[in-house]
């Protein structure tokens, strides 16, 4: 008896130390939790925004469950715009327009096509009614999923189609057994009309997030990352192959990696654009596609400075002196490219048309044609070929990037035409004429006159 009672008291206190070390390990969780999700607000505060404004959309299309007239009008079908709230709600306006317009549109044609098997296979009396029923939905369910196979049915309405599939089975199969089919399908849907639109509307008027406007800029962001790489490759690479050494800090050289990881960030946010209305300096129908097409050529520019990058390692280089000459029309390349780059960047991100991208582009050429001179002209004739291999093609790297910046530029002065930007100068008459009009009238209050201003 003694043991048992000693076996007890010793296995109380670890029954109690294993409790506190679970409870300090949940606790340490949420204070981990609670630390991401700080992060995660800090780092887009339109997060939160986006969750509150999601709780607002279904606490408006609750009020249909909650008022009687309207509860007593639709029934049990007002749970139908609740679920709509909650399963069309995105963080962008034109991801939640492309859901709610293919929630709509597939609800419409889901149940007027549902009605006309109903009405179609009660000719067939009530032992063909299910096998023509079950028939219409094993044809129309098969073809409506290999469709979303399809890429630009998949991109642009896989979800109108899996609503498609649902609301034509629920209305179909409920046919055989619900007597006044036609009343529900029409509440159905205009329950889910009805939330669609309070929920996008919410979306656009409260701090609207626009998808193209993101895609915008990330497109501005990843030349203007190249443009930075090639204005500091040129005196990193020939001092580190002068002293022998790579600078310490080299992370200026690092961001450019980050490009080949948007493209099927881009696409998405491509295709999502398309849905969204023309606001701000976006007008209807932006060429949304052009984007793409930049995002693209930055990517293939964005391979040739990977390879340039990999130079600048002390292994690969050679004990060859490089003549001054190739070094200075080397940097001058890489120089005019990167401010080229970085004034397309500038220049998509204000949209503004670039005055200045063909003059260097132009410097770069001269200098790609100085540098073509240099070797044929037979310099180090008298080197190892092996030795001078790495800087032969540094050189010609920077020759394809000549290419590349010019491909760029071309692209996004055609953005610049479809889009409608603007002439630099008529930018700027235009932001003196709004600080003109902000200054125009001041009134002084104590001798009651009106002074014109500047």
């Amino acid at each position: 008896m003694a043991a048992v009672t000693s076996n007890q008291e010793k296995a109380g206190p670890s029954i109690c130390g294993y409790h506190f070390q679970w409870l300090a390990l949940l606790a340490k969780s949420l204070l981990e939790l609670a630390r991401q999700a700080k992060k995660l607000g800090e780092d887009d505060p339109r997060r939160i925004i986006n969750s509150l404004k999601a709780g607002l959309s279904i606490i408006l299309v609750s009020l249909f469950y909650y008022v009687e007239p309207l509860y007593s009008s639709f029934g049990v079908n007002t749970t139908s715009a609740v679920m709509t709230a909650v399963v069309i709600f995105e963080f962008s306006v034109g991801a939640t327009l492309g859901k709610g317009v293919n929630k709509m549109l597939a609800t419409l044609g889901a149940g007027a096509l549902g009605l006309g098997v109903h009405r179609l296979a009660t000719l067939s009396g009530k032992t063909g009614e299910p096998v023509v029923i079950d028939l219409f939905v094993f044809a129309i369910a098969a073809m409506a999923t290999f469709a979303r196979i399809f890429p630009r049915l998949k991109a642009k309405c896989d979800y109108g189609l899996m609503i498609f599939i649902l609301t034509f089975s629920l209305v179909s199969v409920s046919s055989y057994r619900e007597e006044n089919i036609q009343k529900m399908a029409l509440e159905r849907l205009l329950t889910i009309t009805v939330g669609c639109f309070i929920t996008i509307l919410v979306n656009i008027c409260i701090c609207p997030v626009w998808i193209g406007e993101d895609l915008h800029n990330l497109v501005a962001l990843n030349i203007e990352k190249l443009g930075i790489f090639l204005q500091g490759f040129g005196g990193e690479y020939f001092e580190m192959y002068e002293e022998g050494l790579p600078s310490k800090d080299r992370s200026f050289l690092q961001g450019y990696k980050s490009v080949f990881n948007t493209q099927s960030r881009e696409e998405n946010m491509a295709n999502l654009a398309r849905w969204e209305p023309g606001h701000g300096r976006f007008r209807f129908r932006h060429p949304w596609e052009q984007y793409l097409t930049i995002g693209s050529l930055t990517r293939q520019c964005a391979i040739k400075i990977d390879v340039l990058n990999n130079y600048i390692d002390r292994q690969i280089q050679p004990s060859l002196e490089i003549p001054s000459q190739v070094k200075e029309h080397c940097t001058m390349i890489s120089l005019e490219c990167g401010k080229a780059l970085k004034e397309l960047s500038s220049s998509i991100r204000m949209m503004i048309r670039a005055e200045t991208t063909l003059l260097h582009i132009g410097n770069s050429k001269i200098a790609a044609e100085n540098l073509k001179s240099l070797f044929i002209s037979g310099l180090w004739k008298e080197a190892d070929p092996l030795e001078r291999a790495p800087a032969t093609a540094v050189a010609s790297l920077l020759l394809e990037v000549i290419q590349c910046t010019e491909r760029i530029s071309n692209a996004v002065q055609e953005l610049a035409s479809l889009a409608g930007f603007q002439n630099m100068e008529s930018s700027r008459s235009l932001e003196q004429q709004q600080e003109s009009n902000q200054r125009i009238y001041s009134i002084n209050l104590q001798n009651h006159e009106i002074t014109i201003g500047e």
